[in-house]
């Protein structure tokens, strides 16, 4: 630990020589068997709770204090710490010596076993963690935890330790608005697992915890062959009610557009961990500075505000910028060359070759529309030549989806193009891939929720707001919402973890109901 800035007894090496010594201790704290001669002064300066076991002591002449309930190591660590400034703390010690400190009112010890668990969270351990702050009392920790379990819930519910949330903490979790899932399916599997661990015990439970699901944001065919035809749900006749009613609830205002306001809980869905800003590009002739964030999770778009400075496109100059933007912080800028200008390229990061290589495909240079690709490698300074697209493609949308790097849509020379490719740096070919529903040209591409979105573009007439996305698991393309503007040669990014990510997001409360559909009606009414 620094010295700088830190409370005297943390610089102190001469006390604690004399300490070690044995030279002028005035008391003996004594753990058990073992005897750890101090000086009083010290150990006050350290924490409150030895000044008032000093002070308050009735007999003013004592020199040996019993201190019960923890280990000797764990008082030699606290001790080493109130002189030293510094405490050694490990995977096998943290926990008890967590517990020590908190104890003895020692809260500096205390914030850096918190820091030291907070870096070890993980999947397997968060939930352990997150009990654990109940016992030992530490709210940075708790809540770092506990965000942690809501923003990973996907990989936590795979852990041994997610069945021992008490129905609760269950409850508390399925409740949040923020809840990290992509499908909702993922949450009710999640409660059927945690009753199936102690069923006896926690049948009783399946009621409550399952209006906390958002079956209304399900599909139609995972309601009727999963949730209405489970065992679990069928011997229910509380729990089937209530689905049956909800499902009536939500189909009779979805079939009201005067009452399209009032989102069901049912059907309300959560809000996204990430959103998605589509900014400036070219709208009407004119460049324009407009922003706006798609909700994925509603399906909503969202106006933002205007931006100050536009970089890109423009009527008197034509360059391609490329950045990562995270929490507040432009990470990354590269500038391309005037030979380059009318290439694009995304990034690909392998982790198991630990390396960040750029890719280059298709363009223009000044005579034809380009099918060739390359990459960079920026540990060994080189480009490399990769095969060459199926087709010719400027204005082109390029990025890393799925394990593979995509090429979409642009301009071959004479034609708008919808076609997809998928390039697979394992076996260096280029795969097509389902066609886009609209074609289209210099167009803001980003990937969010595990699906690849086109923003906007050129189709051949006119600049375009439709917005598409793919995804790579049924190799399908859809419709999403449209945006404000009409614009082509616009930016997206990705944007994750704001505090203030509610003022990007579409108010839960003014969400239109989509009415039921028929087979999840005809479920519910034949049970």
């Amino acid at each position: 630990m620094s010295e700088e800035g830190q409370p005297p007894y943390k610089s102190s090496s001469v006390y604690n020589e004399l300490r070690l010594e044995g030279q002028f201790c005035d008391a003996i704290i004594k753990v058990e068997d073992v005897e750890f001669p101090v000086h009083r002064i010290i150990l006050c300066n350290c924490t409150p709770y030895f000044r008032a076991l000093f002070t308050h002591c009735s007999n003013p002449d004592k020199q040996v204090f019993n201190i019960p309930g923890l280990s000797p190591e764990m008082m030699a660590l606290i001790i080493d710490f109130a002189y030293t400034g510094s405490v050694s703390i490990t995977g096998e010690n943290v926990v008890e010596l967590l517990m020590a400190a908190d104890q003895l009112n020692a809260m500096d010890i205390v914030k850096l076993c918190s820091d030291f668990l907070g870096e070890q969270l993980c999947p397997e351990n968060c939930v352990g963690i997150w009990q654990f702050t109940k016992i030992c009392l530490s709210p940075e920790l708790r809540a770092k935890a506990y965000h942690y379990i809501i923003n990973n819930f996907e990989k936590v519910v795979l852990e041994e330790e997610f069945l021992q949330l008490t129905v609760e903490e269950l409850a508390d979790i399925f409740d949040r608005e923020d809840l990290n899932v992509q499908l909702e399916t993922t949450v009710y599997e999640a409660l059927t697992k945690w009753i199936s661990h102690v069923p006896a015990e926690r049948e009783q439970h399946l009621t409550a915890l399952l209006s906390k699901v958002r079956l209304g944001v399900m599909t139609a065919d995972y309601l009727t062959d999963n949730v209405l035809s489970s065992e679990l749900v069928e011997a229910n006749s509380e729990c089937m009610s209530m689905i049956r009613n909800a499902i009536f609830d939500i189909h009779d205002l979805g079939s009201r557009p005067f009452m399209s306001g009032l989102c069901h809980p049912l059907a309300r869905p959560r809000l996204p961990h990430s959103i998605l800003l589509a900014i400036g590009g070219w709208s009407g002739g004119d460049p324009t500075n407009g922003i706006e964030a798609y909700d994925y999770r509603a399906n909503r778009k969202i106006w933002v505000h205007k931006h100050v400075f536009m970089t890109g496109n423009c009527k008197t100059h034509t360059f391609v910028n490329c950045c990562i933007f995270q929490l507040d912080t432009w990470v990354l800028s590269i500038g391309l060359t005037s030979q380059m200008m009318w290439k694009h390229f995304t990034y690909r990061y392998s982790m198991p070759l630990f390396c960040f290589q750029i890719y280059i495909c298709g363009g223009f240079n000044g005579n034809e529309c380009l099918q060739t690709a390359e990459y960079y490698n920026p540990e060994s300074n080189q480009w490399t030549i990769i095969s060459p697209m199926n087709s010719r493609r400027s204005g082109i949308g390029v990025i890393a989806y799925a394990d593979h790097v995509f090429a979409v849509g642009g301009f071959d020379g004479n034609n708008r193009l919808r076609t997809a490719e998928a390039y697979n740096p394992h076996t260096n070919t280029w795969n097509l891939v389902s066609s886009m529903l609209t074609p289209r040209s210099n167009f803001g591409i980003e990937v969010i929720d595990d699906r690849l979105f086109a923003v906007g573009g050129f189709n051949g007439f006119t600049t375009t707001l439709n917005v598409e996305y793919y995804d790579a698991l049924t190799n399908e393309w859809y419709e999403a919402c449209d945006m404000e503007i009409f614009r082509s040669a616009l930016s997206c990014c990705v944007v994750s973890g704001l505090s203030n990510l509610t003022e990007y997001t579409f108010p839960r409360d003014f969400l239109p109901l989509a009415n039921v559909p028929e087979e999840a009606m005809e479920s519910a009414e034949s049970t």
